[in-house]
């Protein structure tokens, strides 16, 4: 168990690799795979939302509109009324993060089993977080709410600006690569058409609900700072 899990984790990483001046100059994988997700996710957008029109819409239009609702309903009903300006955000967040996890189904190695990608995502989401509560509430007043309801727990609140993100980001990775070693595991153990069955469920249902559960609790953070 400990070999497979060091071999994952310590796999090279690197998909292009090539000297630059007196050193070298590295492209990960999880760096290539997030490229291909935005390209694939732009162009697919881009041919949903050819030739808009306001009236006699066509099919692609119609699902454009239908999953542009969907997810907005979706980040909108997680932030609220006050916080309602965040839903674009957060439902792209929410899109990348689950087609990043499912890019597995086709033998690819998930972005988000790369801590750096994690650690990205958790970082501007907490931004964003504290930005919301600035925006809100003016700086003074974000500044005083360190100290609500007392300011004996001011180095406790001042303290969650870096278990946010690291809760965030380390939830998000551990789930990705416990799956993995799972899979990995099944593969090893049992015949191939056991850990395809299970691969419905990590590579699918569980990455999904992964992605889901991060821009939960990141819409959960921006209504408590906007409050």
């Amino acid at each position: 168990m400990g070999g497979l899990l060091k071999e994952l984790l310590l796999e090279d990483k690197v998909l292009i690799h090539f000297d630059f001046m007196n050193g070298f100059f590295d492209i990960n994988k999880s760096v290539v795979v997030t490229w291909g997700v935005i390209v694939v996710v732009t162009l697919f957008l881009l041919f949903l939302t050819s030739n808009m029109k306001l009236h006699n819409i066509s099919t692609r239009q119609l699902v454009a509109e239908f999953i542009a609702d969907g997810l907005r309903g979706i980040t909108g009903g997680m932030l609220g009324e006050e916080a309602y300006m965040y839903r674009d955000f957060m439902a792209v967040v929410l899109v990348f993060i689950g087609t990043s996890n499912l890019v597995g189904l086709f033998g690819f190695t998930p972005a988000t089993m790369d801590l750096n990608v994690t650690a990205g995502l958790a970082l501007t989401s907490i931004i964003l977080v504290e930005a919301a509560g600035i925006i809100q509430k003016g700086f003074r007043k974000w500044l005083k709410s360190f100290a609500q309801p007392m300011a004996v727990v001011a180095p406790m609140n001042v303290l969650e600006l870096a278990i946010r993100p690291l809760s965030l980001c380390m939830r998000l990775f551990g789930n990705i690569i416990g799956a993995t070693v799972i899979m990995e595991l099944l593969k090893m153990a049992v015949p191939v058409i056991v850990p395809a069955a299970f691969s419905v469920y990590f590579d699918i249902f569980d990455g999904l609900i992964q992605a889901y559960v991060f821009v939960f609790l990141t819409c959960l953070y921006i209504k408590e700072a906007v409050e």
